[in-house]
């Protein structure tokens, strides 16, 4: 049995993946629960600010309960009348902005005149009852309900709510839909009931009686029971369908709303860093090795790189435009053959000289090489940049070869000259 070696990088990256197992186990472990931090009153939260419980209370008891997901305006067309004069809409805290209201408001009030009743709470459910809310009037956040009259909501008995302002029966529109006060808050009417065609309606101006934390409680239980069931209006005592509309609540859940209140974002970025740990180790170790790129210090572009340096960094740009100055005088002397002294008379010497050696059409290239000779002399005076001595000794170069291209022409026609000549001479 052949035995698998581990070296030393391999034992290190499995150290690395067991505490970083050991992270997520403890992070996923001492994070808060997601439900305990939700405050969506969703009918699918069993958070303390949930309503499953009411849920789940309204389905033991013999209620058809069932959740709506899609936009409250299809609601109506997927009902016929026989089922939604059967059925309350729950619509606890719907949450929408100015350009939806009027278009849920007529789902809503449409709902009701086919005979179905609903049951909403907050400022914007009000407002989907043709109604509004006042501020509140008592200085404690939280009291227990007074009723207002005689009738099955007022005759559950004193609920905590939260004092958040009740329904504005002052200021209520006399062509709207006209509000009963049943419980109330001090000077608050924090649930009321209206009737609308052959529907109605409870409003309750928090949702706290209906949440996981206070529905345990007899008089909140007793208030849900008789909003669901429409006890002031209805004398039938068949189980009434409850239909809990999901679609209307404060950041909707959605796929990723299940995900939260887990570290997603550390799990993704540990599982990315582990990732790279592995491609960088296992390329380190098993790609190809090849030898770095070097030129041998023999080679004569070494040299010329190492030359090019030694000039950079000493700014010997009098050394370099001299070398290629010679270079070029050299060049006139021993191939070009002009003579020693008209070399020393400078620039203007020579270019008369090459004119005359190499004929009229030169006299472009005379010019140029003359000009170019009296810069390469000046620079011992005149200090120029490393770019501009580049430039003049590349200058300089060209004009060599320039000059070694215009003598073969004219040693070639030279050539055939004498040739003639002698043996014209013979």
């Amino acid at each position: 049995m052949m035995r698998v070696r581990v070296n030393r990088d391999q034992k290190l990256i499995l150290g690395l993946m067991a505490v970083m197992a050991l992270l997520i186990v403890g992070v996923m472990v001492l994070s808060p629960q997601q439900e305990a931090q939700d405050a969506t009153p969703s009918a699918t939260n069993t958070g303390p600010l949930g309503v499953k419980a009411a849920y789940l209370t309204l389905q033991g008891l013999g209620h058809k309960t069932s959740r709506w997901e899609k936009p409250l305006e299809e609601l109506n067309g997927a009902l016929s009348d026989a089922q939604v004069a059967n059925a309350t809409l729950v619509l606890v805290e719907p949450v929408f902005d100015a350009t939806q209201k009027e278009a849920l408001k007529t789902a809503t009030m449409k709902f009701m005149e086919r005979g179905g009743q609903v049951l909403t709470t907050g400022h914007n459910g009000a407002l989907l009852l043709g109604g509004k809310t006042d501020s509140p009037q008592l200085m404690q956040m939280v009291c227990e309900t007074q009723p207002a009259r005689e009738s099955g909501l007022a005759r559950a008995g004193k609920v905590q709510m939260s004092n958040e302002g009740g329904w504005d029966l002052q200021g209520e529109n006399a062509t709207g839909p006209h509000a009963n006060a049943e419980l109330t808050c001090g000077k608050n009417a924090v649930v009321v009931s209206l009737r609308v065609g052959n529907g109605a309606a409870v409003w309750w101006s928090t949702t706290t009686p209906m949440t996981n934390a206070e529905l345990k409680k007899d008089p909140a239980l007793k208030l849900l029971l008789a909003s669901v069931d429409g006890a002031q209006y209805s004398h039938n005592n068949a189980p009434r369908d409850v239909i809990f509309v999901e679609s209307m609540h404060k950041g909707g859940r959605d796929k990723w709303a299940t995900t939260k209140g887990l570290p997603i974002l550390w799990l993704s970025a540990q599982t990315a860093l582990l990732f790279v740990l592995l491609v960088l180790s296992f390329s380190r170790r098993n790609g190809p090795v090849r030898m770095p790129v070097g030129l041998p210090r023999s080679s004569p572009v070494e040299f010329a790189i190492s030359m090019g340096d030694l000039y950079e960094k000493g700014e010997a740009s009098t050394a370099v435009t001299e070398a290629a100055r010679r270079r070029v005088l050299r060049l006139l002397t021993r191939e070009v053959g002009l003579s020693p002294e008209i070399v020393k008379e400078g620039p203007e010497a020579i270019a008369k000289a090459l004119e005359l050696r190499l004929g009229a059409g030169a006299r472009d290239l005379a010019v140029e090489v003359a000009e170019h000779l009296r810069e390469a002399a000046d620079v011992s005076q005149v200090k120029i940049s490393a770019k501009s001595t580049l430039k003049l000794a590349q200058a300089l170069s060209i004009d060599a070869e320039r000059l070694q291209a215009a003598l073969v022409p004219a040693g070639k026609e030279f050539d055939g000259i004498a040739t003639t000549t002698t043996k014209e001479q013979r």
